[in-house]
């Protein structure tokens, strides 16, 4: 953001979260060009005092090491290492190559510009030694009032906890320039009063682009009231934290920004969501003072592929469950899967133990499913491992499914929040990937909701399919790979690693075929299933997955 034009930063609501001013991490980097006289001493000093640390034998993030006339070093940020070549003073060559094999690579994002490179702190808050020396003072004075106040309190250990935590924190700041936790202390170094709105990520984009940038908040519907909540959970957690003498009352100000100090920063704001609420529609309104029409809310109802939104039937609830079977029969004899949203997690795993007693493959998804469990559920229902996928909240937005092509709505009519018109229309969705898609709602009684919705779909699928008609658009389902897994658990309890069309067997892992991220992904993975053997008493199985998790760890 700093040093090019031509940045998309996808991020997620904590963007708006505390990050240091952008003009002292300006301060922090290392700027160097072929051809620029500079001493390997130089390059190392300031690589410490940037946080990164000297280490020959293990090479990681955040890292550099000397060999011979080379510095390589290990950005904290990036998968590509640099190597700085230096003769007689003078910084001759710069390659960047791969960590693990070594091999010289071209940088696939074009870090370098001509022959000249900047490299970024490894740890992102820093502390300039001047700026510290002024606040050292505050931050001591506030301690003595705030131990103090504990003492009055009788509040003795965590008087005593605090002194010593702020003591030890202010030691490391002078000698290394950082402590883990320094952010809490970001009020004095950043100059700001007490309350004051604190640097996030977006006054980077305006330090540098004044108000030539534009912001997407996509999901709006989600992401604004997401926006709204996170500095209320950050104090409550932080008041913890406080009274307990862990930390400063400062810490406090390390935190999201409240709303009204997160809308005014950005100047352009495109809110993308299909189911908007009332106040991103209202501020998104701008009246043409010609023709008098509202501008400002552009509608995307064409898709690529031509497919137009799924047919709604409505059924009664009574007996829903006899003919959800046979809906679901139909389509498995196509092959074609099928999503069955409940009320609650219970009714979802009930349903799921009726539907296999049944002889149809289902399972179940909900919250309670582990996060990485969760990819691995849709793409066996993508595989065609099981037929019928039943969930409650999780299956309302998000999920292409180009497999399902029908959509069942287990009591509709119980208005709530998953039975909104903004839930009804986000899981109705999940069925328009597929070109015989539907969806049936299971009712007694026509909510708002529900007419809402049902009148909702019926308007763009008119127009989808006239748009059709007129431009000879045929549609088609949409064709998606499935993703490939990094470990695999079989029946038998054989770990295999996928790698390319085959799998591999757990002993047969080579380390040095893996990148940092594709180990740090397996070695979670096997972390949840050596907890799923040792509950299952299979404890030597678990001592193996243990054995090869050290090994990728160390």
């Amino acid at each position: 953001i700093l040093t090019r034009s031509d940045v998309i930063v996808i991020a997620s609501v904590s963007c708006i979260y505390n990050i240091g001013s952008p003009i002292e991490y300006g301060k922090f980097i290392l700027s160097v060009q072929e051809g620029m006289k500079i001493k390997a001493k130089e390059i190392t000093m300031r690589l410490i005092e940037l946080q990164y640390e000297r280490s020959e034998f293990e090479f990681k993030r955040g890292t550099f090491r000397v060999r011979g006339n080379r510095i390589d070093i290990y950005p904290a940020y990036d998968d590509i290492g640099f190597s700085l070549t230096i003769e007689n003073d003078k910084l001759v060559k710069i390659n960047h190559f791969e960590p693990i094999s070594g091999k010289l690579v071209i940088h696939p994002r074009g870090v370098t510009k001509g022959s000249g490179l900047i490299i970024y702190p490894a740890k992102h808050y820093l502390m300039d030694k001047k700026v510290f020396k002024t606040a050292e003072q505050q931050i001591r004075d506030d301690l003595k009032s705030e131990s103090d106040a504990l003492k009055k309190r009788g509040k003795i250990i965590e008087a005593e906890r605090l002194i010593r935590k702020v003591n030890y924190d202010l030691e490391m700041i002078a000698e290394v320039g950082y402590v883990n936790g320094i952010e809490n202390y970001s009020r004095y170094f950043d100059g700001r009063a007490p309350g004051g709105a604190p640097y996030s990520l977006l006054d980077y984009f305006k330090q540098t682009y004044g108000n030539d940038w534009l912001l997407f908040i996509d999901e709006s519907h989600m992401t604004v009231p997401q926006i709204r909540g996170m500095y209320n959970g950050d104090h409550s957690r932080k008041g913890t934290l406080i009274d307990f003498g862990f930390r400063l009352k400062a810490a406090f100000d390390n935190r999201p920004l409240k709303f009204e100090e997160f809308y005014p920063v950005p100047s352009k704001i495109i809110y993308v969501s299909a189911t908007p609420d009332e106040w991103e529609i209202e501020r998104s309104k701008i009246k043409d003072q010609r023709s008098k029409k509202i501008l400002g809310i552009v509608e995307q109802l064409i898709r690529p592929t031509g497919l137009i939104d799924p047919e709604i039937i409505i059924k009664p609830a009574k007996g829903e469950i006899p003919d959800l079977i046979k809906e679901i029969e139909i389509r498995a004899k196509r092959n074609e899967k099928i999503l069955v949203t409940t009320l609650t997690k219970k009714t979802a795993e009930d349903l799921s133990v009726y539907l296999k007693e049944k002889k149809i493959r289902a399972s179940y998804l909900h919250s309670d499913v582990k996060t990485l469990e969760r990819s691995d559920i849709l793409d066996n229902l993508r595989k065609g491992e099981f037929d019928v996928l039943i969930g409650v909240n999780l299956l309302r937005e998000g999920l292409d499914l180009p497999e399902v092509s029908l959509v069942a709505i287990l009591d509709a009519d119980r208005e709530g929040f998953l039975r909104s018109y903004t839930s009804l229309i986000q899981t109705m969705g999940r069925a328009a990937r597929h070109i015989t898609g539907q969806v049936i709602i299971y009712a007694d009684v026509m909510t708002k909701s529900i007419v809402k919705a049902v009148e909702e779909i019926k308007r763009r699928r008119l127009y989808q399919s006239k748009y059709n008609k007129k431009h000879n658009i045929t549609p088609k389902t949409i064709s998606k790979p499935i993703r490939e897994r990094i470990a695999e658990f079989t029946e038998d309890d054989e770990i295999r690693i996928s790698k390319g069309k085959r799998t591999i067997k757990l002993k047969e892992i080579n380390l040095n075929g893996l990148t940092p991220y594709d180990k740090k992904k397996l070695i979670k993975k096997l972390e949840l299933e050596m907890k799923r053997q040792a509950e299952n008493l299979n404890f030597e199985k678990a001592i193996e997955i243990r054995e090869k998790i050290r090994e990728l760890n160390s």
